[in-house]
């Protein structure tokens, strides 16, 4: 019995579970990014960013010349050059999604722009806040798989992992040269409201990779640790972890504890560690994912 239950998590199960389960969230994510730019952005030349951005530019700079070229192939025609890169810089394994991401999303925006409605047509702020959420969204998802959609999302990832900036950061100062480009074409207005969705999109994308904070983690030094630790435990439910610590002032030797509450237990845990020692030092942080016994469940 226990070597079914060693074989039912054994890392070559977990590995295929999370290949999956990362190809499934991709092609969730491909849908929704294709919807967004066929429902808000692409109908009303909004190029924010992006090879979608570029191939918006271009769509509108053909199609004023009787020519109309299929904004999705458009796309997988430019990322042909960065797919490149890409392999040479994380290998075939990256090279694999990237290729499922990009044929997937150029597939995408050219299958449902035919079925698409065409949003917030006599509203521009309403079509670059939804579409830059909406696409973050997908985007996002596909982040979180580990894979890409092509374009400057490949730029993006490659450079996060080589500086302290995330993602979405990355692809905003990418995607300001796309914004200048949409300016020449279609003018400046037009090409503010691109940037404004791709700030809401890089946003996003962070919020979905990320988390949204809902908890947080307080760090609490006082003389009196052992006494505000029993009152977290027995009063809060909550579990608390001591950490060695020394004051560089004075060159004192003190415990920190460290907790982690809901936000709704924040006060509790203030009114606890005030009864206590009105006198304790106390830093509250933001939790972006809480892991483990009392909060979410480790996944696959």
């Amino acid at each position: 019995m226990v070597r079914d239950v060693l074989r039912r998590v054994s890392p070559s199960n977990v590995l295929t579970s999370r290949r999956v389960r990362d190809y499934i969230l991709m092609t969730v994510g491909i849908i929704i990014t294709a919807w967004g730019l066929d429902a808000f952005l692409v109908p009303n030349k909004l190029a924010a960013g992006g090879v979608s951005g570029l191939a918006t530019v271009l769509y509108y700079t053909l199609k004023d010349q009787g020519i109309v070229a299929p904004v999705g192939l458009m796309m997988l025609a430019m990322n042909a050059v960065l797919l490149v890169v890409a392999v040479a810089m994380k290998g075939w394994r990256y090279g694999a999604r990237t290729i499922y991401g990009m044929v997937g999303l150029s597939v995408a925006v050219d299958a449902l722009a035919t079925v698409t409605p065409h949003l917030a047509a006599d509203d521009r702020l309403l079509a670059c806040l939804y579409g830059g959420a909406v696409t973050g969204v997908g985007m996002g998802l596909v982040f979180k798989a580990r894979g890409n959609t092509g374009g400057t999302d490949i730029v993006a990832q490659l450079l996060a992992d080589r500086t302290n900036y995330g993602i979405g950061q990355m692809m905003f100062a990418a995607d300001a040269v796309v914004t200048l480009i949409a300016a020449l074409k279609f003018g400046p207005e037009l090409a503010l409201y691109g940037a404004v969705a791709v700030i809401v999109t890089g946003r996003v994308i962070d919020m979905v990779q990320e988390g949204v904070s809902v908890d947080k983690a307080a760090y609490i030094i006082s003389e009196r640790s052992d006494e505000i630790a029993d009152a977290i435990l027995s009063q809060l439910g909550r579990g608390a972890t001591g950490l060695a610590g020394r004051g560089l002032y004075s060159g004192a030797q003190t415990e920190v504890i460290m907790t982690v509450v809901s936000r709704r237990e924040l006060d509790a845990l203030k009114a606890i560690v005030h009864a206590v020692d009105p006198g304790a030092f106390v830093v509250v942080a933001d939790v972006h994912e809480v892991l483990g016994e009392g909060f979410k469940e480790i996944g696959v």
